[in-house]
């Protein structure tokens, strides 16, 4: 199991529009036979930072999503364009 978070700054100004990437982003991820979970979400008091909760069932399934037409269109080319920092984390289960 491949799990990890994303952490995203944007413009406050922008939030509206990140959340709108972020539903059609997750309603298409959820839909990959690799992803197991993909939980978007915007941190209380700060809606310009938003952390990204994603497992995928192997590395095979993580390429795959890299590569669909929706990670292209609504990561690449939205999220990626509009954030001012970005962190990965890659995450270990304890059990």
């Amino acid at each position: 199991m491949i799990s990890f978070t994303v952490r995203m700054r944007f413009h406050a100004d922008d939030h509206e529009k990140i959340a709108e990437v972020l539903r059609k982003l997750t309603e298409a991820s959820r839909q990959e036979p690799g992803c197991v979970t993909y939980i978007p979400h915007f941190v209380d008091g700060d809606p310009a930072t938003v952390v990204i909760y994603e497992q995928y069932t192997n590395e095979a399934a993580l390429d795959a999503h890299r590569n669909t037409p929706h990670f292209k269109e609504y990561a690449v080319g939205g999220l990626f364009q509009q954030m001012l920092e970005r962190q990965l984390e890659n995450l270990t289960a304890v059990c």
